[in-house]
């Protein structure tokens, strides 16, 4: 018997909802994210873990799950290749994302379909969030804050969509083609920005999604970060598919990132590196 035949019956017409959690080398943590979503008020779920590549325990603790998650082990190839991963192997026509280190509320999912049933035209909602760093709560400065609506311009600056935060209508994903696999890093900045040009993002006003911070191996602690997002918002303008306005404000943040980076990188001695990024910045030298 499956968790929705067991479900009270106000669940009964509710859609499967496919969770996906990406996860490389985090057996220390990835057990308190699962645990977060089996016990979800929400009842019809599938819980899908990618693990890329581990070479931990992270296997012994997916074993310890039995047939509770569906568990994919594949070679290490990064968190867009695993997440794109559980996205096709997904049967839900709800997608929801838990980064390894991040875990929910109980009553995550059970909110955001109801958002969903009640706003039939969106294609993407997120909660708030509580940040918790080195293992204590801290507050999100104020340019973190996340925003409600058309978002795409102050996303430009930097990213204020959360992956574990969100619940994306699975068709999203064949419209945009999912994550970019060729970025090592602010994969989710791309997709999002992609996202936010042409649709709302909703924000649901409470923190259901924990977001664990402070530990070595976060992709946000490296440096160099904004010559992945100067390349998200370059193949953007390529696309051509931005409202003049839109393009406008890209194309400004775009000149900014190059001025700021290629100044690092005269500062670190990477004098090529430096002349691309100014050359760059000078090419839309027209706005």
């Amino acid at each position: 018997m499956s968790r929705a035949d067991k479900a009270p019956e106000a669940f009964r017409e509710t859609p499967l909802v496919s969770v996906i959690i990406p996860t490389y080398n985090r057996a220390w943590a990835v057990g308190k994210a699962i645990d977060s979503v089996l016990v979800q008020d929400y009842p019809n779920f599938e819980l899908i873990v990618i693990d890329d590549g581990s070479t931990d325990a992270t296997q012994e603790m997916l074993l310890f799950y039995k047939d509770a998650i569906v568990s994919i082990r594949q070679a290490n190839r990064g968190v867009s290749a695993a997440r794109n991963r559980g996205i096709t192997e997904a049967s839900g026509q709800l997608i929801a994302f838990l980064d390894s280190d991040d875990y929910w509320e109980p009553q995550k999912l059970a909110t955001q379909v109801a958002f969903f049933n009640s706003h039939p035209d969106a294609v993407i909602c997120q909660t708030e969030e509580i940040w918790i760093r080195n293992g204590r709560r801290v507050n999100p400065g104020r340019r973190h804050q996340k925003r409600a609506g058309m978002i795409f311009i102050p996303s430009l600056d930097l990213c204020l969509v959360s992956p574990s935060a969100v619940m994306v209508k699975k068709r999203l994903f064949t419209e945009m083609g999912g994550f970019d696999e060729n970025l090592p890093a602010c994969e989710d900045y791309d997709l999002w920005l992609r996202v936010s040009c042409r649709y709302p993002v909703h924000l649901i006003n409470r923190p259901l999604t924990v977001k664990r911070g402070g530990h070595p191996d976060q992709l946000s602690r490296r440096p160099g970060m904004d010559k992945y997002r100067i390349a998200s918002i370059e193949k953007l303008l390529a696309e051509q598919a931005l409202s003049e306005d839109l393009y406008r404000a890209a194309v400004t943040v775009l000149k900014s990132k190059c001025d700021i980076y290629a100044t690092g990188c005269l500062k670190r001695g990477k004098t090529a590196e430096a002349a691309y990024y100014s050359q760059l910045s000078r090419r839309y030298g027209r706005f």
